[in-house]
């Protein structure tokens, strides 16, 4: 008897925990029911996916959707909707929101805006402060949480944590893994006039590798001593990649697209646009990230997904806000440099599926397998597309990739076995749902 599913994917390219293969994948109430030959089998939509490769859906782990309180650069529907055009079928957002997002009732808030509204799937950062650090263990166990963030430089207020004693009053609560920015907020002070007006290069001068590296290192320090397990957000300095290399055991690591890509030789053509924080730096960073990647200290990709407005980036440096949009080219930036040879597309795969579902113990998520979620990034790794602003589905409207020419372009996304981006176009409404976590499962 021919079996039946909601959906069929044929003739493929499936990348999985097998390697490479041409393979079908059947689909039912939202999940892998079976991978393999589906000739004989029916299915209520089935999708011709011969030249195409299936890969697991695509996870974002760091996003800045800026809902509530900053709607005028992005909200929850436009934000995943760049990210669904981008190939991108989960993201987690973080907490420096207004309100902050530091107390159940605000992770509640999201969650309920974010449902049946956003685009893709969804978890939130908690943000962790002096006042939250009791309550930590708590929050990270809450529906939707990613788990605790924490900015130990470039925040303000209640959500910059920068000395040790505050850092690890939040680790002895957490038992997730925590994920931090990691600037050392002293530094930074005392650097201040390193900031040249209306010179926004001068940024990786004040914000230098050193403020980074020192940070990290503390981070480290605190972990151990707390017994606690860390992520280091964005990294953006070679020194921080050859020092996480001998501390695996307690951190784990993210780099970006853009740290991936771009250099400080690109300030004179992007200005501020490029501007970020941790910094765009020399072209020995970007090679020593890239070392991390082939060497398999990184972890995960994020984007850092951070947009403004583009009136907002045009103001002279140093009152210019740093954050620039990504959730939308994560994909097409990096299997460009797949299609150049940097890292394979297994590898690729494992740092923005595999990995986040090993590092975050999603459930269900994260790999192509019978009985996850049914999340798929479609994409056609030989065709030739230009990044153009017009593309963008953010909000902000506007890319540092405007006008790049890159191999390799999301085609489809695919989130529960619901076809939500083809060829451009969104064509389902947004049925995003909270993405649930083995450390954290409701009972």
């Amino acid at each position: 008897m021919a079996m039946t599913y909601d959906l069929i994917l044929t003739g493929g390219t499936v990348v999985n925990h097998d390697g490479e293969g041409k393979r079908d994948v059947g689909v039912r109430a939202g999940r892998i029911a079976a991978i393999g030959d589906l000739g004989q089998a029916s299915a209520a939509e089935t999708i011709d996916c011969r030249g195409l490769h299936i890969l697991p859906g695509v996870v974002d782990s760091q996003v800045h959707f800026r809902e509530p309180g900053l709607e005028h650069k992005e909200d929850l529907e436009t934000g995943s909707r760049a990210a669904v055009l981008g190939g991108v079928t989960a993201v987690f957002e973080m907490p420096n929101t207004n309100p902050l997002t530091t107390s159940e009732a605000a992770l509640a808030d999201k969650v309920r805006r974010a449902t049946n509204r956003m685009h893709c799937d969804f978890a939130f950062w908690v943000g962790g402060t002096r006042d939250n650090a009791g309550d930590v263990g708590e929050l990270e166990r809450l529906p939707g949480a990613a788990g605790i963030k924490v900015f130990m430089g470039s925040s303000t207020g209640n959500l910059l944590v920068e000395d040790d004693e505050g850092v690890a009053s939040i680790l002895r609560n957490t038992r997730r893994r925590a994920a931090f920015h990691s600037e050392d907020e002293f530094r930074l002070r005392e650097r201040l006039g390193e900031r040249v007006e209306g010179d926004p290069s001068s940024h990786p001068v004040w914000r230098d590798e050193i403020a980074a590296l020192r940070c990290t290192e503390r981070l480290v320090r605190i972990a151990r001593q707390t017994r606690s397990r860390i992520h280091v957000l964005h990294i953006s300095t070679a020194e921080e990649i050859l020092f996480l290399e001998q501390h695996k055991d307690v951190a784990t690591c993210e780099a970006t697209p853009h740290h991936l890509t771009l250099t400080a030789d690109d300030y004179a053509r992007l200005g501020t646009l490029i501007q970020m924080n941790p910094p765009v730096r020399a072209s020995r960073h970007r090679d020593g990230v890239w070392h991390g990647i082939s060497q398999g200290i990184v972890d995960v990709l994020g984007s850092d997904h951070a947009p403004h407005t583009l009136a907002e980036k045009a103001k002279p440096y140093p009152a210019s806000p740093s954050g620039m949009t990504g959730v939308q080219t994560l994909v097409p930036i990096m299997l460009d440099h797949v299609n150049a040879g940097r890292l394979t597309l297994q590898r690729f795969v494992d740092l923005s599926s595999h990995g986040p579902q090993r590092l975050f113990g999603m459930a269900r998520k994260g790999r192509i397998a019978a009985g996850y979620d049914a999340d798929f990034t479609v994409v056609d790794l030989k065709r030739t597309e230009t990044i153009t602003n017009a593309q963008a589905g953010s909000k902000a409207g506007w890319t540092p990739y405007d006008g790049k020419q890159v191999i390799g372009w999301p085609v489809g996304t695919i989130v529960r076995g619901t076809r939500v981006m083809w060829e451009g176009e969104i064509v389902t409404p947004g049925q995003g749902r909270a993405v649930e976590f083995s450390e954290a499962l409701p009972v």
